[in-house]
């Protein structure tokens, strides 16, 4: 389980099928072989490490539902690890689960924010709520606006610094995550109405 709340920018080093390694600094402290780390969002183990950077091992499923399969050496990726039973919850509740991509239509400054908006698919708008949660490329966000095809997202100052967002431009890829506790309930809804 994550936050959203990403910890560092790391560099991909490697990125071959099925295997991706990760330089960093900060994220190294402290994580051992085995640990969760969130790569854009993604849950993934670390396989080994050395004295620079991460590695991890890849499935075919984290290809077919995240972004991670199209990162080529030298992409910045966010980082985050795994929350412990003493952390604090900054941001909200995160999976690792990437459910889909979608992709960036824009970036609009707005003041010392800049507003991104992003092509979702269905399944993803359908548990969009307007001031509520979302998870993209790992960072936990709010969601400010959506309309048939897209959700926009304000990113303060501290998460264009601290994150990959905005280095991306319109047209790349990015994971989506949507809020866990809309999904459960649009589920039970669902199953109450058969």
């Amino acid at each position: 389980m994550f936050t959203g709340i990403i910890e560092e920018i790391g560099t991909v080093r490697e990125a071959d099928e099925g295997r991706l390694v990760i330089a960093c600094k900060q994220v190294l402290s402290g994580t051992n072989p085995g640990d969760s780390i969130a790569i854009n969002g993604v849950d993934l183990t670390v396989a080994r490490m050395d004295e620079e950077s991460l590695h991890f091992n890849c499935m075919p499923e984290t290809y077919r539902r995240s972004n991670l399969g199209r990162l080529q050496p030298g992409d910045p990726v966010n980082l985050e690890r795994s929350l412990t039973l003493s952390d604090h919850l900054s941001g909200h509740l995160v999976r690792g689960v990437t459910e889909a991509t979608g992709v960036l239509l824009s970036l609009t400054p707005e003041g010392e924010a800049v507003i991104a908006r992003y092509q979702a698919p269905p399944d993803i708008l359908r548990h969009c709520i307007v001031k509520g949660p979302i998870a993209v490329d790992g960072a936990s966000l709010t969601v400010i606006a959506k309309d048939e095809t897209s959700f926009s997202v304000s990113l303060v100052q501290y998460t264009q610094e601290h994150t990959n967002l905005t280095r991306k431009k319109p047209g790349d890829s990015v994971n989506l995550e949507s809020d866990i506790i809309a999904r459960y309930v649009g589920q039970m809804l669902s199953d109450r109405a058969r």
